[in-house]
């Protein structure tokens, strides 16, 4: 099970960037915008089976501050 760790502050919605944490606490889930851009993703090198998505600094930065 996953749990909402920090959001985008910003969001209106609901379904914005957001960081999630597993129910092991050894990795983290990030939801964000997909990129899609082929200079950016050419940069990244995926391998096959790995995907980028950007997320505001905000959302890292609540996560942080929270931690202190």
């Amino acid at each position: 099970m996953l749990r909402k760790l920090s959001g985008d502050p910003d969001c209106k919605n609901g379904t914005c960037p957001t960081l999630w944490g597993t129910e092991d606490t050894q990795n983290y889930v990030v939801q964000g915008y997909v990129i899609t851009d082929p200079e950016r993703l050419s940069q990244l090198d995926l391998p096959e089976g790995e995907t980028a998505v950007m997320v505001p600094s905000a959302v890292l930065e609540e996560y942080f501050r929270a931690q202190c």
